[in-house]
């Protein structure tokens, strides 16, 4: 089976009170990183943004809101369109203020992805792989 799960998607930006605009991302998982989804936001050709995300919370967010650092998520109902708002937050700013960036997706095209990497490695089923980097170490130093 294929280690790698990887997924384009178009999906909306709204940065710091602008109006929403279509980017693209790009969501991977590597059974080699299992606890995390890698997403990857451009426009134009240029990368925005890259972020590594909790595999669970992402999931989780499908369901309801999750998070209270600088990355958070939560379920968005407009009618008969669901989506997924990420919301991440930046370095703050001299007057206390900080960057922020709401990206919103199609929910059920997060979860089909989930689902993919579900596949490649069941929720309860990662490992570390913490003992062999150890021993690396110990034995080359």
């Amino acid at each position: 089976m294929n280690p790698f799960v990887h997924k384009s998607l178009v999906v909306q930006l709204q940065a710091n009170g602008t109006e929403r605009f279509p980017v693209l991302a790009h969501l991977s998982y590597d059974a080699d990183d299992p606890f995390a989804v890698t997403a990857v936001f451009s426009h134009d050709g240029r990368v925005l943004a890259r972020w590594k995300l909790d595999r669970e919370m992402l999931g989780d967010g499908l369901e309801g809101p999750v998070g209270i650092g600088d990355v958070r998520f939560r379920p968005v109902s407009s009618g008969p369109w669901e989506e997924l708002c990420m919301e991440f937050y930046g370095n703050a700013h001299p007057d206390g203020g900080r960057h922020h960036a709401a990206v919103f997706v199609w929910a059920p095209a997060v979860a089909a992805f989930l689902r993919q990497t579900h596949d490649v490695v069941a929720p309860g089923e990662e490992e570390l792989g913490v003992d062999d980097f150890l021993a690396e170490v110990i034995a080359g130093g």
